[in-house]
């Protein structure tokens, strides 16, 4: 649509022209269960009532600006009590606003806002279980004006103030405290001063349970916070609210004592709100989070701790991006970046998951390795030009890669000058919008260092680094120079200087693999000797970037790629071992390891990983291994090997133990032969049982699902199971497994439902796509690889950018792994130069991996 795509000049105009002082929004959303407030459009979505007054100042006389709004229509709009024709100033995204005299202005905007089915705006939900209705809202970066209008952009902050009508028997809630209710309106206290992307609005049935935090300060006033978690009532009876409500104290626990700025936004509620596209949104005292983070059967504590580490991100978020906030997107990793490294020292610092460091090594910077390779690899402060620019940035980079910077950057300028910087930043910039600027200039102050050579080395130039380690050694076998090595690709040159730790390791007389020497060290430039090791014993495994001080991929020598073939589960070290994994799947992403080699060493070792978090991304990495990386002709076999190795891991795995779900997660996932199959159909019916496995229905749906793409099973069965499960969650499990089935007719149904018509919720499609994606259906997927191209350009311009985003990015035809497929889409790409850099952007991330997978496969044949 016109005028959707906010660029960052507009933003900038507009900021230079405006102050806005406040908005009043009332919302009638009892329309959403069939209540008064719709204004019926023929044929048109379900709305909902919408009423904003926004109090704003214009700088200078004369200017003319604009105020966003996606809706069906408007009702009526005044400014200054004069009424504008919505006919002439309303296009459908923006309400025109001209020749404003200087001074204050109040705009009124009555519309009629549309319910999503996307996750995107006021999103609808209608529980299959019992029919009842759940609302809640998500905008980041720019949906708020689809339920109200406003000035969409992170630096026109304001407080708001929020009355919402809607049916007697529900509850809603908001950022602000309830300050009434009066049946069946509810009235919220104003906020202090935020961005529109994280205002938001909660309403349903939900079930909802309370407790409360105080503190003390040593000034001796006491802060009190009401705490509140919700969740749909299908789901009341796995809610643990319990553990959200103590990692929740625990964090504030923590920030408390490393800020020095109280929580500033009253309550603190966090809502788990049904087919959610993120992991979770930091609306300040009314944070969303996916409803899967509750647990529907047993899972390990992995899955624990993941929550964990996400309601501390999101609670980091308070400080770091709603009271303190970009000016524009160009600096989102100034509240990503930041949440993603809080959020893992605040929980091994403050809860039971002591480990939270093993978890960012192994897998949060695996997704940020990924992102630094792509062609679309972007400095961690990037170059935003606009909206869609500003959605394709929540990427690895901006989170994981940023954190990994300044994990590094606590290493080189200290912990306490670090926290230093954070409280004076937080206090000098408290409610207002900075850029990269604003946090150097007070680490500088609070380390003692110049920040802008390391900020130009690290949040402004693209790219990853290797380093591998070189040695020599003398006739008595102890190290005569030990010297680190740093690569950069042609694409993106630059070598940075790194504060990294290298270890020795050798076996022990019980055989263990253990480090008897250590030195950090500033590793700069193409060659850096680490004068500190001469004279060591000649190890076996020499470890660069042990204790995951810095970004980088790390390289071995072949020594101690000899060690780690014959004794990588030797070590015993568990974040070692999790940081020489990582280094082998870089390996073989990267074509110098083969796919079947990295297979074998996971067969050979993963059985005595102790960390659970580490095998469980080692079994996601070997079946991309498998479907991605090796050679076609090898697949089979490979197939065979892992599934075999999988089915022994998990019988020898101790009964009832989260290693053992886990390798029947993984055996289910690599199944292969009809003995495989005999085996989970039994598993499912009771004619079959392994010790100490307890088949609840979250595992039930994960054996069904490979008999189903495999023609074990039919739609009868998927039909039972969702008789068995009928809930949101079995929904989307039998439409996955619906999709899934081995046939042409089901195949063009699923591209049907998701491709030609915007009938499916946004799980849904997500689910059809998952169905619809197996890798053992290559030949009968291979006509859509045409039709893809045909379909893409036409699918973004006509449905809202995330389902775009689910389209492009789950039905590109990756497993049509041969050199047609790269042709085509370099085909497509050269023939659509001007098609939306957003959308060319997700197209050459996807040949890049094929063209990556191809490398990788041609290495692995020759294995």
């Amino acid at each position: 649509m016109p005028g959707e795509n906010l660029s960052r000049d507009e933003a900038r105009e507009r900021a230079e022209l405006l102050t806005v002082d406040g908005y009043d929004v009332e919302l009638d959303v009892r329309s959403a269960t069939g209540g008064p407030g719709r204004d019926d459009l023929a044929d048109g979505p379900l709305t909902f009532r919408s009423v904003t007054t926004i109090r704003f100042r214009a700088a200078r006389g004369g200017a003319s600006t604009f105020a966003d709004l996606i809706a069906p229509s408007v009702n009526a709009v005044t400014l200054d009590g004069t009424a504008l024709d919505p006919a002439a100033v309303f296009d459908g995204a923006r309400i025109a606003l001209a020749d404003l005299a200087e001074g204050e202005h109040v705009l009124v905007v009555d519309a009629q806002c549309a319910y999503s089915r996307t996750g995107e705006g006021m999103h609808r939900f209608v529980d299959p279980e019992d029919g009842e209705v759940y609302l809640y809202t998500q905008y980041e970066p720019a949906d708020a004006r689809r339920v109200f209008a406003n000035f969409e952009q992170p630096d026109l902050k304001a407080p708001y103030r929020f009355r919402v009508t809607a049916p007697a028997e529900w509850t809603v809630w908001s950022n602000g405290a309830e300050e009434s209710r009066e049946g069946g309106v509810w009235r919220f206290a104003e906020t202090e001063p935020i961005s529109t992307y994280i205002t938001a609005v909660v309403a349903g049935p939900y079930h909802y349970v309370t407790d409360s935090y105080s503190r003390t300060f040593e000034d001796g006033t006491t802060l009190e916070i009401p705490l509140g978690a919700m969740c749909r009532k299908g789901l009341a009876k796995h809610f643990d609210a319990d553990d959200i409500f103590l990692i929740t104290k625990q964090g504030l626990d923590f920030f408390h004592d490393n800020f020095d700025y109280p929580y500033p936004f009253g309550k603190y509620d966090q809502a788990f709100v049904p087919e959610y596209n993120l992991g979770a949104m930091e609306n300040p005292g009314c944070v969303t989070f996916r409803e899967e983070y509750i647990f529907r059967g047993k899972v390990t504590q992995a899955a624990y701790e993941s929550r964990a580490n996400v309601i501390l991100h999101e609670m980091a978020h308070m400080w770091f991006g709603d009271l303190v906030t970009m000016q524009w997107w160009d600096d989102l990793w100034l509240k990503e970046s930041f949440a993603d490294f809080m959020g893992v020292f605040a929980m091994t610092g403050a809860t039971r998951f002591e480990d939270g460091w093993i978890t960012f090594a192994n897998n949060r910077k695996s997704w940020a390795y990924r992102a630094d390779q792509l062609p679309s690899t972007h400095p961690i402060t990037a170059d935003i030009r606009d909206l869609e620019d500003a959605k394709l940035n929540f990427d690895g980079i901006t989170y994981a890669k940023g954190a990994s910077v300044l994990k590094q950057l606590v290493a080189y300028v200290g912990r306490d000058a670090f926290l230093e910087g954070a409280r004076r930043y937080f206090k000098k910039h408290a409610y207002g919008n900075t850029r990269l600027g604003d946090l150097l200039s007070v680490l500088s102050e609070t380390s003692g260092r110049d920040m802008t050579a390391w900020s130009r080395s690290w949040l402004q130039t693209a790219g990853v680094n290797s380093l591998t380690p070189v040695a020599t050694y003398d006739a008595a076998g102890r190290i005569t120079e030990l010297a680190v090595l740093q690569e950069a690709a042609e694409s993106h040159p630059e070598l940075r200087p790194h504060r990294v730790a290298v270890g020795l390791y050798s076996r022990n007389p019980e055989g263990e693999l253990v480090r008897y020497a250590r030195a950090e060290a500033d590793v700069s430039g193409p060659r850096t000797v680490i004068g500190e090791l001469a004279g060591a014993e000649r190890p076996e495994l020499i470890l660069v970037n042990d204790d995951d001080l810095t970004y980088c991929k790390v390289r071995f020598d072949e020594v101690s790629l000899a060690t780690l073939r014959a004794h990588l589960g030797d070590i015993t070290d568990p974040l070692a071992r999790a940081l020489c994994w990582s280094a082998l799947w870089n390996l073989t992403r990267d074509g110098l390891m083969p796919a079947r080699d990295f297979v074998s060493l996971v067969l050979a070792f993963a059985g005595r990983e102790t960390d659970i978090g580490v095998l469980q991304m080692l079994h996601a990495w070997t079946r991309g291994a498998l479907v991605n990386y090796a050679a076609p002709a090898w697949r089979e076999e490979g197939g065979r090997a892992l599934a075999e190795g999988a089915l022994g891991e998990l019988r020898l795995a101790e009964p009832g133990s989260e290693h053992q779900l886990a390798w029947a997660r993984f055996f289910a996932s690599v199944a292969a032969s009809d003995s495989d199959f005999q085996l989970l159909a039994g598993l499912l019916d009771g004619s079959a049982r392994i010790d100490g496995l307890d088949v609840d229905q979250e595992l039930r749906w994960a054996f069904l699902s490979p008999l189903v793409a495999h023609s074990a099973a039919d739609e009868a069965a998927v039909d039972a199971e969702l008789a068995r499960d009928d809930t949101a969650s079995g929904k989307r499990h039998h439409v996955r497994c619906l999709a899934s089935r081995p046939s042409a007719e089901v195949k063009a149904r699923a591209w049907a439902d998701v491709v030609e018509s915007d009938a499916l919720s946004n799980a849904l499609v997500e689910a059809t796509i998952a169905g619809f994606a197996q890798s053992s259906q290559r030949e009968l997927l291979a006509p859509y690889t045409a039709r893809y191209f045909e379909a893409i350009e036409r699918v973004w311009a006509e449905r809202s950018i995330q389902i775009g985003m689910a389209v492009v990015r789950g039905l590109f035809p990756s497993l049509q792994d041969d050199p047609a497929t790269l042709e085509a889409t370099d085909a497509w790409l050269a023939a659509r130069a001007d098609a939306a850099p957003a959308l060319r952007r997700l197209v050459l991330e996807a040949r890049d991996d094929l063209a990556r997978a191809l490398r990788a496969q041609a290495a692995d044949s020759v294995a």
